[in-house]
């Protein structure tokens, strides 16, 4: 049989930011009473294909057709009277409301003005019924778990004529009892003839619900598959960008440690955030993260530094069980925290070189004992020249400096503490090579000097350059450590990201 012609084509799609190409010349197409995944890693353009097809962003080339015709939404409200509707990972809906309201808030059933309160309730439990949701409809919503509140809003949705459906990380915040209700409803909405289009992170999710997928990669495509030919190692080749065969081991890691444990957590987790986990940090030792974007990476490294609360599991510190409620316990602990977000979690953009640089060391000291201007001229010198951090002016607004000079001023901003564990995640994101090169040489002193380093980074090479031993994460859980050695190849940690398992 012919395949049906697509209820969606997008044709050539390009969009640029200053300095930044989005899209570049992407193709995407969406068959009617199908489940069709959207793959790539952060900064593949997947957001962006959504935002320029619903309208929150106007295309600078190629075209959209909707049902064989042209279309170009000037807002999404335009494209979702055009049947195009979009359930995001955090649900838009009015908590204060009940089930049947946020259904059909301003399009309730009226006659002579007045709403129909006993029609609208009808309605809502015969649509709900029809996707199998068994929710009381006069139940205010925030009595309504998460996943019911998602159902609510699909259920909304649909029943605006869509044609299609698109689900933007709908299960990032949901159990495996909640995914799979909403799995059932997908598969009941796909039967109806709705096309949907699913974003996830979680493979083993896209593999049991996706009829086919597109990987994108830097703003462009690099392919359309079906889910059943296209084996999970080699979508994760795709989606990274790098072969098997072209990737090999590298061998300039830092000397072996032998230090003894400093971090041991047992069964430690986060209910939505990580699942049970066990691991060491020694001292001298670089531990590396590795996983796809949404793995956990960064979910457990909050974990070890206090920014999260634990709700299961132990934590020892020099054999010692310790509660790390707050960072400041952790920096209590010489346990320091260089977060991915730069600009939002570390540095303050309209202070100085020199400020930002400080920031950690006076909070340890209260702001009732400042440091003295003298040592602080004599630290900040100190640093700016160890990581040579340009330009070299401790009084220049930290805003100005490049990407790569910022991640330095962070660095430093830790490292004048003298940790003992030091926690660095995506350090060389956005930076260019010379920068990158800086901090991954510096990571290797320092753990020569004894400081363990927890380091975390979606560039695989980078992750074996340093890594004494790394923890392999999927769908948020530590599925393997790889020690160093014939274990620790490329080929080894990408097979194990894309099985979830080390054999």
């Amino acid at each position: 049989m012919a395949a049906p012609e697509p209820i969606l084509r997008m044709r050539g799609i390009g969009k640029q930011f200053p300095g930044v190409r989005a899209l570049d010349g992407v193709d995407f197409r969406l068959l009617p009473g199908e489940v069709h995944a959207l793959m790539g890693e952060n900064g593949a353009g997947k957001s962006t294909l959504i935002k320029v097809l619903t309208g929150v962003y106007e295309i600078d080339a190629g075209q959209i057709e909707l049902a064989g015709r042209p279309v170009a939404f000037s807002s999404p409200l335009a494209a979702q009277q055009a049947g195009i509707s979009t359930v995001y990972q955090e649900v838009n809906l009015c908590t204060n409301l009940t089930v049947a309201e946020n259904i059909f808030a301003g399009r309730e059933p009226r006659r002579m003005g007045r709403i129909l309160w006993r029609e609208m309730r009808r309605r809502a439990a015969e649509l709900l019924a029809r996707l199998e949701i068994d929710v009381d409809v006069t139940a205010p919503l925030s009595s309504c778990s998460l996943a019911v509140q998602q159902m609510v809003a699909i259920a909304r949705a649909v029943d605006i004529d869509a044609r299609v459906l698109i689900l933007d990380e709908p299960t990032s915040s949901l159990d495996a009892g909640e995914v799979a209700q909403l799995f059932r409803v997908m598969r009941r909405l796909k039967d109806q003839g709705i096309a949907i289009l699913f974003v996830s992170h979680f493979l083993d999710q896209v593999y049991e619900i996706a009829d086919r997928m597109t990987v994108l990669r830097n703003g462009r495509l690099v392919g359309e598959y079906r889910t059943a030919e296209l084996p999970q190692v080699e979508l994760v080749a795709k989606m990274i960008g790098r072969e098997l065969a072209e990737l090999k081991a590298l061998e300039d890691r830092p000397p072996e440690p032998d230090g003894a444990p400093l971090i041991e957590a047992r069964e430690l987790s986060r209910t939505g955030a990580i699942q049970p986990f066990s691991l060491t940090i020694h001292r001298g030792e670089v531990l590396g993260l590795a996983g796809l974007l949404g793995s956990g990476r960064t979910e457990l490294a909050r974990l070890l530094f206090g920014a999260d609360h634990a709700t299961s599991g132990t934590l020892r510190v020099d054999g010692k069980e310790t509660a790390l409620r707050t960072p400041r316990a952790a920096m209590g602990h010489g346990i320091a925290f260089c977060s991915e977000n730069r600009r939002a979690e570390g540095l303050v953009p309209g202070l100085t070189v020199r400020e930002n640089l400080l920031l950690a060391l006076q909070a340890t000291r209260g702001w009732a004992r400042p440091l003295p201007r003298a040592r602080q001229e004599e630290l900040v010198e100190k640093y700016i020249n160890a990581l040579n951090i340009r330009p070299a002016d401790p009084e220049q607004l930290v805003r100005n400096l490049s990407g790569g000079n910022q991640q330095k001023v962070l660095l430093a901003r830790w490292l004048i503490l003298e940790p003992r564990l030091l926690i660095l995640d995506e350090p060389t994101r956005g930076i260019d090579v010379g920068a990158k090169t800086e901090i991954q040489r510096l990571v290797a002193e320092l753990s020569g000097g004894g400081m363990a380093v927890l380091f975390v980074s979606a560039e695989l090479e980078e992750v074996l350059r340093l890594s004494h031993r790394v923890g392999v994460l999927r769908d948020r859980r530590l599925v393997a450590e790889l020690e160093n050695g014939e274990q620790l190849t490329t080929d080894r940690l990408m097979e194990t990201i894309a099985s979830g398992a080390a054999s």
